[in-house]
């Protein structure tokens, strides 16, 4: 991918302008793999946020007003351009990500999915009539936009859980101004504002600000003109997202973290759920809130599970992710990298047993698999974003449901058995907001409610979820004839 890529989407975009921030330092975009220097972006100040939320509102009234079938027109040609420029868009994913092929397919595939979920939203429009009690009176329900939606999107599947809040607020009649992660600011942020703009979407609807907290403080979430934030990263930035929402009364849509677990039964098929499970733990290098950072086999299968677990894991080729043959690239940053050192170590030193220890040269960190953590330690009740399993063994269902439900988050999982309806009792016991039958924990589709419970998510995006958070009802009554009044 030619640097001058990089360097013409290194800017802000805000009314339909891409220029340089005003801020007296800058982003540098680095690539995880060999450190080389993407772009430095001049960073956006408070006041350009306010200039972003400014021209949102300002574009959102005529956007809500056009009919149907030309907004649809733009998520369409979206997709169109998603389309044709897929190898272009994977590059990018392989040089500010790490990404590997592979994974850049996977996210990209799922992009389109929603960019076509969007162009049916705008069509999804609700109005309905609800019965009254007086004579002659019409109750009518309408969905309306909510104006001005915030977006802070996350480092890991950043044009993914960009595009999926944008496109959906879009769609029915919102503006939006999105701030991606400053580790990910084009694929995550102005990738989509080109996309957009190459197809048709007016000027003002869509503004991504490169910034930082360090800059801004909370100046994106306090803002007065959004009237829904939607945030995606971790519980603790949620909460205090979640907060000052609070405080202003402003709806909050919560994306958080996750603790998800990958069950295998007495009677699974263990090809199967090796294959399941090590994808579900491997996949984008372990960064992903949905991953099996847990794996608990029943102890009478527990044995032969491991060994053909751990075979699969060594065949896992660590290197440069724009190699086709490469699994697992490179994580985010340094910090990540020494992280997950940190964890391997932590469960050593606790008394854990390593099977594989993955070795760490620089942001590449190869997989590992651990087992015989003790029941007490903090690394089963926190997310680990990075290429480390945890194989738990268990004695029966009731142990399993016990350890699974034993942590603060609630987010995916999945069980592994020979019987269906065995599977589905196990899932509606454990506190989960998506459990999967006979299949891995990374799952995500337009059409059904994505989301966790206790500390993994507040509100749901897909499905009739996204109506919930993107729109508002409008009551309308009518009167057919006179009303009696009492004086």
């Amino acid at each position: 991918m030619s640097s001058s890529c990089f360097t013409d989407l290194a800017q802000q975009y805000i009314d339909g302008e891409w220029r340089p921030g005003t801020g007296s330092w800058d982003i540098i975009d680095f690539n995880p793999y060999d450190g080389e220097k993407l772009a430095s972006i001049p960073i956006a100040t408070v006041d350009e946020v306010d200039q972003a939320y400014r021209a949102a509102a300002r574009a959102q009234r005529a956007w809500a007003a056009a009919d149907p079938p030309d907004r649809q027109a733009v998520f369409e040609t979206a997709l169109r351009l998603v389309d044709e420029r897929e190898d272009e868009i994977a590059a990018l994913i392989a040089e500010e990500l790490g990404g590997t092929r592979p994974r850049a397919a996977f996210e990209i595939g799922l992009v389109k999915e929603f960019l076509r979920d969007a162009a049916r939203l705008t069509l999804s429009a609700e109005a309905c009539v609800v019965p009254a009690r007086t004579a002659g009176k019409e109750h009518r329900l309408h969905r309306v936009p909510v104006g001005v939606v915030g977006v802070i999107s996350p480092f890991n599947f950043p044009f993914l859980l960009s595009i999926k809040p944008v496109a959906a607020a879009l769609a029915l009649g919102n503006a939006v101004v999105l701030k991606p992660h400053q580790d990910t600011p084009v694929t995550g942020g102005t990738l989509i504002a080109r996309l957009f703009e190459d197809a048709g979407l007016p000027p003002g609807l869509l503004n991504v600000v490169l910034t930082d907290i360090a800059e801004i403080g909370d100046a994106f979430i306090e803002h007065p003109v959004p009237g829904v934030i939607s945030f995606t990263g971790s519980d603790k930035v949620g909460r205090h997202v979640a907060t000052v929402c609070a405080g202003q009364l402003k709806r909050a849509v919560l994306e958080l973290g996750g603790n998800s677990a990958l069950v295998v039964l007495d009677d699974a098929d263990l090809d199967y759920a090796v294959d399941a499970a090590v994808f579900s733990r491997y996949a984008d290098q372990g960064q992903i809130c949905m991953a099996a950072h847990r794996v608990l086999v029943d102890r009478a299968v527990a044995a032969e599970f491991t060994e053909k677990y751990v075979a699969k894991v060594r065949t896992l080729r660590t290197g440069d992710p724009r190699d086709p043959r490469t699994v697992i690239g490179p994580v985010l940053n340094s910090l990540q990298a020494g992280s997950i050192s940190a964890t391997v170590e932590q469960a050593e030193a606790e008394g854990a047993t390593v099977l594989v220890r993955g070795r760490a040269a620089d942001n590449l960190v190869g997989p590992s698999v651990v087992t015989d953590v003790p029941a007490d330690s903090s690394l089963l009740h926190r997310e680990i974003l990075g290429p480390v399993a945890l194989l738990v063994p268990f004695d029966g269902e009731e142990e399993a449901v016990r350890v699974l439900n034993d942590t603060p988050s609630g987010l995916s999982g999945a069980v592994h058995t020979a019987d269906v309806e065995r599977g589905v009792a196990f899932a509606r016991r454990i506190e989960a907001g998506m459990f999967h039958v006979n299949d891995g924990t990374i799952h995500d589709e337009p059409l059904v409610p994505f989301g966790g419970e206790e500390c993994s998510d507040k509100g749901r995006l897909g499905g009739r979820s996204v109506l919930d958070a993107f729109t508002t009802l409008k009551w309308i009554s009518v009167q057919r004839g006179r009303s009696a009044f009492p004086f």
